[in-house]
């Protein structure tokens, strides 16, 4: 594992967003596994600047997103779709049949996450996955268990998790209380990860994922054992790491 500091947020975008790039432009029909919140919008930022000096194509780029929310349409506004379309996917040349998210519109469970797992099969794996970190060690959606899922699966989101989102919605009872997410294992098989962290909120787990050990009740610890994984986080965020 490598874990690069950054002087803050907009130093860490950069640095990100230059890691993706040199993935797209050393395999342009490489496969990015990307991920929503707050963390890597100024990646995403980054992203588009590079596209529109010219310097990056994504005309043949493949994408498969972490997850979903269970119900919310594509145009709600706090759809995971929503959020891709509106702060990357229409701002670059990337063929929108070439994106995926998981269908939160299915409300079979089973189905949902078999038609998942056959889509992140038939691109051929991921070269590279975005990851945030959740308060709690969260990946995707993959919450502290007993054990870590494999594939892609339902979830039902902790109270943490949806205290964390309800400043999206408009009252903590709009929060949806599951989603689709890819698992562990999927992550895991990825060729690269790359995790962002930013904040001195994000100081406690980000001590327990990577300099504690490796367990299921911190999802995130588990990217101590993938072998090319990069962290990106500011002085913040790595306040409490012995570095």
């Amino acid at each position: 594992m490598k874990i690069m500091k950054a002087k803050d947020y907009d130093e860490l975008s950069r640095k990100a967003a230059n890691i993706i790039a040199s993935q797209v432009i050393m395999k342009p029909d490489c496969v990015l596994g990307l991920a929503t919140g707050s963390s890597p919008l100024g990646t995403y930022k980054e992203l588009i600047d590079w596209y529109n000096r010219g310097d990056l194509d994504f005309s043949n780029v493949k994408s498969v997103n972490l997850d979903e929310y269970k119900g919310l349409t594509r145009d709600n506004d706090q759809s995971y779709y929503y959020f891709m379309y509106n702060n990357l996917f229409k701002h670059i040349n990337i063929d929108m049949a070439n994106t995926n998210v998981p269908d939160g519109t299915e409300p079979d469970s089973e189905t949902a996450c078999s038609k998942y797992n056959a889509i992140i099969e038939s691109v051929g794996g991921i070269d590279l996955q975005l990851l945030g970190i959740g308060h709690n060690g969260h990946i995707g959606f993959n919450e502290p268990a007993d054990e870590c899922p494999k594939l892609t699966h339902c979830v039902d989101l902790q109270a943490s998790t949806i205290e964390a989102n309800k400043r999206f919605f408009a009252s903590i009872d709009d929060v949806p209380k599951q989603a689709y997410t890819m698992g562990i294992q999927t992550i895991m098989q990825a060729k690269k990860v790359l995790l962002i962290a930013s904040g001195a909120d994000k100081a406690p787990i980000m001590k327990a994922a990577f300099f504690g050990p490796v367990t299921p009740h911190v999802p995130a610890s588990i990217l101590q054992l993938h072998p090319d994984c990069t962290v990106v986080a500011d002085e913040a965020a790595l306040s409490q790491c012995d570095l």
